[in-house]
């Protein structure tokens, strides 16, 4: 599946700031436009239908998932995710960029059927910064902060298996760090000749 535009995928354990970061590519970098997934779990705060997720029933989830919808899809931290095929592929064909937030069993799934797929994860500076961002959030119950952070440890053990690797610690150094990823990314030899095949066609570069 080589589209002309390309696949960036982040994913981090709860608390580290990945959706913070992302949304601020997104405002300075209209280029990239987010996948937004489906999930079985009840909205959170201020979120919306259709703009942070579709958050969808289990039997829809479960059609969805039968019927071939989904790129991939995984549960975590007790709910269902999923991301939709046929909206990445629309845009990607289109010579657009897509940023997809999704866990790191998403992503190594992203990788087998996009192989372009450009994977980042984002990692918290210490554990105590990770509890203490958790805490902060106000959303979630002490068990459920135990558990994110149970999981956290299984999650920052497949960071190897990315392509790049931020740390989060001092905000605005970590987004340079993902402007910088994205803006190499279109750089690439083999990205700007899925991009721009008619300048290659017409300058005769194999």
């Amino acid at each position: 599946m080589d589209y002309p535009g390309n696949l960036f995928v982040v994913a981090a354990p709860s608390g580290s700031g990945k959706s913070t970061l992302v949304n601020a590519l997104l405002e300075v970098d209209a280029g990239v436009a987010p996948s937004i997934s489906h999930t079985t779990r009840a909205p959170r705060g201020q979120e919306k239908h259709g703009r942070e997720y579709f958050f969808v029933g289990q039997d829809e989830f479960d059609a969805m998932a039968r019927a071939g919808d989904f790129l991939e899809w995984a549960h975590v931290h007790g709910n269902r995710y999923g991301t939709s095929r046929q909206a990445i592929e629309a845009r990607m064909q289109a010579g657009g960029d897509v940023v997809l937030e999704i866990d790191w069993q998403g992503a190594l799934q992203i990788r087998t059927l996009f192989a372009n797929a450009i994977l980042v994860f984002v990692l918290p500076p210490s554990w105590d910064e990770l509890r203490a961002r958790l805490i902060g959030r106000g959303e979630d119950t002490p068990e459920v902060i135990e558990l994110r952070l149970a999981n956290a440890r299984e999650e920052l053990a497949q960071a190897r298996h990315f392509d790049y690797l931020i740390i989060n610690e001092i905000f605005e150094r970590a987004l340079f760090d993902l402007k910088a990823i994205v803006h190499a990314q279109r750089l690439k030899y083999s990205a700007q000749k899925r991009a721009r095949a008619d300048t290659f066609k017409a300058l005769n570069i194999d």
